[in-house]
């Protein structure tokens, strides 16, 4: 019997059948789970990714508190950023009037101060707008634009005093604003424009008492959307302050 049995070779079984591998078929198996779990990861990565990141305040949004990169931005944030940003479109053009109009030597340095701290200042405002995705207003508010009507109205001596008198009236106001802001903002970003925007107010106001024309028992507070006092007499036009 042992004489008839055929010699086994390798990788065949007996009677001369080959012997089938199972390597093969294992190793296709885990291939195909290797990339099924490829494939989940790289699906979940984009979802875990997204719902770690920031979402910038759209243009227009009207929510309370919007997150940014560099904070929370509330309402007051976002609005403090527009108004500095009209503070600049008009109290350049009235800079410009008190260089080129200005009597005495002290309103034409007030003017230039003006000049150049609200062009620095705006950039710095157009800076925060794009890290914060806002809009910015182009034009000055009605009532600004009736401050420098009546500024290119008034010549000489009149010009003067209604010029220190509206723009340090204007400042006092939004001096306030910034330190509100300041004090309460969690934005990195606003609390930067702030810093910036505070030793720009209060340099122009300083230089604006240097002129001596201030009528200090003029400048009551006044509420948003009043006029704000004249040198002349007549109120300014209707508007927001800023």
């Amino acid at each position: 019997m042992s004489s008839l049995r055929k010699k086994r070779r390798p990788g065949t079984a007996s009677y001369g059948r080959p012997l089938v591998s199972r390597v093969p078929r294992s190793f296709a198996t885990l291939l195909i789970i290797v990339a099924m779990i490829l494939t989940a990861a790289a699906l979940v990565y984009p979802v875990a990714k997204s719902a770690g990141a920031y979402r910038s305040a759209p243009a227009g949004d009207d929510q309370e508190v919007v997150q940014t990169p560099t904070g929370p931005l509330t309402a007051l944030d976002r609005d403090f950023v527009k108004r500095v940003r009209r503070a600049g479109l008009w109290e350049i053009p009235a800079g410009r009037m008190a260089v080129a109009k200005g009597v005495s030597p002290e309103v034409k340095v007030a003017g230039e101060h003006l000049i150049q701290g609200h062009t620095d200042l705006d950039k710095a405002v157009l800076a925060a707008a794009q890290t914060l995705n806002l809009d910015m207003p182009s034009a000055p508010t009605a009532q600004q634009q009736g401050w420098l009507k009546q500024l290119d109205a008034a010549q000489g001596r009149e010009f003067d005093e209604l010029f220190a008198n509206i723009l340090r009236n204007a400042h006092g106001q939004v001096f306030a604003v910034v330190a509100q802001v300041r004090a309460g903002t969690q934005n990195s970003t606003i609390r930067d424009l702030a810093n910036t925007a505070n030793g720009t107010v209060l340099d122009h106001m300083n230089v604006l008492e240097d002129t001596r024309l201030v009528k200090f028992d003029e400048l009551t507070p006044l509420p948003s959307g009043s006029a704000a006092p004249s040198a002349s007499g007549p109120p300014s036009p209707a508007g927001s302050t800023r």
